[in-house]
């Protein structure tokens, strides 16, 4: 499978993008956790919010952190109807959220024209534990169709929940990194062969996945940094899955 791998503005780019060019949508955008006031959506960065200070490596800091839930679902609800225009009839969204952005997740996915399908969860085993409280060990993928859903074209049966730790150490290449194997199930849901969008690409985690399980990937990042770790780990994957019938031998 192939892929294209785009480093500037969401909204630049996907608008250069031809009408129905994928199948699937799925993505981790920047969505504020933690931005319930003004002080704590100004005062902290990505880095700041996601990494604790003893990290034993400096990642990236991306931008996007910094609005309010309003400006969120405006820029969400702008960039999803351009998603949608990019996906075939019949076609998929994933977007990743938490709890406090899951409501206007819902009410923008819905605004861009797509048909809200329901809340997917993927659980944290290595959480912590919060005296006094419960523990929020969950992200929650609002899903959601271009219409009506071909399961004649990709008859899958895939869970609704899934379970594992966000990579660590030498492994976490960005801030909020997704697990390959969770992002394997997830893509999925695209056909095989389909073509899946992912435009805050971050460190590449979709697109790997997309192209392990034998589905194409367009991929736009904004920051360079970010863009150049997805480029290295989706030409590393591409690599790794060529086999000897991929080559034309020479004479």
């Amino acid at each position: 499978m192939t892929f294209s791998l785009h480093q500037g503005d969401a909204l630049s780019v996907l608008s250069g993008l031809p009408d129905g060019c994928v199948d699937s949508v799925i993505t981790d955008p920047p969505y504020n956790s933690g931005g319930r006031t003004a002080k704590e959506r100004t005062s902290r960065s990505a880095k700041q919010k996601y990494t604790s200070a003893d990290a034993k490596h400096t990642l990236a800091d991306f931008t996007g952190e910094n609005m309010d839930q309003r400006s969120y679902g405006f820029w969400l609800t702008q960039i999803m109807t351009e998603a949608h225009r990019l996906t075939r009839t019949g076609g998929t969204a994933l977007l990743f959220t938490d709890w406090r952005q899951l409501p206007i997740t819902t009410d923008a996915i819905q605004a861009a024209g797509w048909l809200w399908r329901g809340v997917l969860a993927w659980h944290k085993p290595q959480a912590r534990p919060q005296k006094g409280r419960f523990t929020q060990n969950c992200e929650f993928v609002v899903w959601a169709s271009n219409g009506a859903i071909d399961a004649v074209r990709n008859p899958v049966h895939l869970p609704g929940l899934y379970s594992a730790s966000q990579p660590s150490g030498a492994k976490r290449q960005h801030i909020t990194q997704k697990p390959v194997e969770v992002m394997r199930e997830l893509v999925k849901i695209s056909p095989p062969g389909g073509t899946v969008l992912d435009f805050c690409a971050g460190s590449g985690s979709t697109g790997v996945a997309a192209l392990l399980e034998g589905r194409g990937f367009i991929g736009v990042e904004k920051t360079e940094h970010y863009a150049s770790v997805a480029a290295d780990r989706l030409t590393h994957t591409v690599r790794q899955t060529l086999t000897q019938d991929d080559f034309t031998l020479v004479t």
